[in-house]
């Protein structure tokens, strides 16, 4: 398994520069929901005062790495979660995650996660009562929701909450608006869709000027189609088709091939549970119009019925060892999987856009020379030698940072 690049005005980073002085370097905050991210992101050097815990159940260890690291924002949604933080964190500063309605999203969150609004009085009125101060409000729409007006219907909601923490006496100034927020060209809502409507109900709601900081997790919008992954054929079967279909149809074989990859829904292609997607992939080679379709479907290695990752595809026929492409694979996909019967995991290249690459190299090198600091770019391999033509192997890979 590994991942295609198409693109010839590329350079390739080190993973040391891309995984840390880059993300250092773009990110305003982080949001994080486990001890392994948390501590990832202030590896990578991110203050605490940036970081938020934003799940809302966490393990009693996570709240004590969290107070010994001077991480104070912290979520919740119940009595139960309150109270260890009362006992292992009692510094800390709470943002209370409301319910939403993402009854039509792909991904919903609140049956899961979140406190209906006529039980969030009572919730703050019990922080107030052990001296813990609540200062804001989190909720999260879920993901692939096609109507942008739930937005304006959870900012509203969470104006109320924060006139009842006020009026309670605690100092509401956080507003965080969760995530899931589309981050390829075809999706049915656009993002700048959504950002209309919340920006609109911000300006009703929470005016410029009011004093709350607003927050967003917009890890999906950026890598979601930040990663492009290519998989191998492993093995094919052919199974004859008892009825007639759209092979006899189109004169050719009546028949159906079965793919198996080296990858599927317990690793890479995670996505296809998460997200009930059917990924479409893109051929290494550009089939003939004289050449006929077959109903296909692309299975992973895993020894039950439900790795399939597509079914009902129409393609060419193909052959063990020939490459699949898929792009728009950002977004629980790596970090989802694990490792299938001590297969390696996959190997990441990093690439950028010369022209990326260029600003951001200004810009470090300005903020070098402001800080009088030396070598703040001399780990990095940017790839000058290479010729203006990349010619790479097939890694899995980013496409690119625009």
């Amino acid at each position: 398994m590994a991942g295609y690049l198409s693109e010839s005005d590329f350079v390739m980073v080190e993973e040391g520069f891309s995984t840390r002085d880059l993300l250092k370097e773009l990110t305003l905050g982080a949001s994080q929901a486990t001890t392994a991210e948390m501590e990832l992101v202030q590896h990578i050097g991110i203050p605490a005062s940036k970081i938020i815990c934003a799940n809302p159940c966490k393990q009693i260890a996570q709240i004590k790495y969290a107070a010994k690291h001077g991480i104070q924002l912290l979520s919740f949604d119940n009595e139960m979660e309150l109270a260890k933080v009362v006992k292992s964190h009692p510094s800390a500063k709470m943002v209370l995650c409301i319910a939403t309605d993402d009854s039509h999203s792909l991904s919903c969150l609140s049956l899961k996660f979140g406190v209906s609004l006529k039980s969030c009085r009572h919730l703050l009125e019990n922080a107030k009562k052990h001296h813990v101060e609540v200062v804001g409000v989190s909720f999260h729409i879920g993901s692939g929701c096609p109507d942008p007006q739930a937005y304006a219907q959870s900012i509203a909601d969470a104006r109320l909450v924060f006139e009842m923490g006020t009026e309670l006496g605690h100092k509401m100034h956080v507003l965080d608006l969760g995530g899931g927020f589309p981050g390829t060209e075809g999706a049915k809502v656009r993002f700048e869709e959504i950002a209309s409507v919340i920006n609109s109900a911000l300006d009703l709601y929470f005016p410029e000027g009011c004093g709350v900081d607003i927050f967003a997790e917009l890890g999906r919008y950026y890598v979601t189609s930040a990663f492009t992954v290519a998989v191998s054929i492993i093995a094919k079967k052919e199974v004859l088709l008892d009825q007639p279909g759209r092979e006899e149809e189109n004169g050719s074989t009546s028949k159906t091939i079965v793919y198996h990859l080296d990858e599927g829904v317990y690793g890479i292609f995670n996505s296809v549970l998460f997200d009930n997607i059917c990924p479409t992939p893109i051929l290494q080679k550009k089939p003939s119009t004289e050449q006929p379709l077959y109903s296909s479907s692309l299975w992973g290695p895993a020894v039950d019925g439900c790795d399939c990752v597509a079914e009902g595809l129409w393609l060419p026929q193909l052959h063990v060892g020939d490459w699949l492409v898929f792009d728009n694979m950002g977004a629980y996909t790596v970090g989802m999987g694990s490792p299938f019967w001590g297969t390696q995991a996959c190997h990441i290249t990093y690439a950028m856009s010369r022209v990326a690459w260029e600003a951001l190299r200004r810009q470090l090198m300005a903020a070098e020379q402001e800080d009088d600091v030396e070598g703040v770019c001399k780990p990095l391999s940017c790839g000058w030698e290479i010729t203006d033509t990349l010619c790479v192997g097939p890694v899995f890979t980013p496409a690119s940072i625009m």
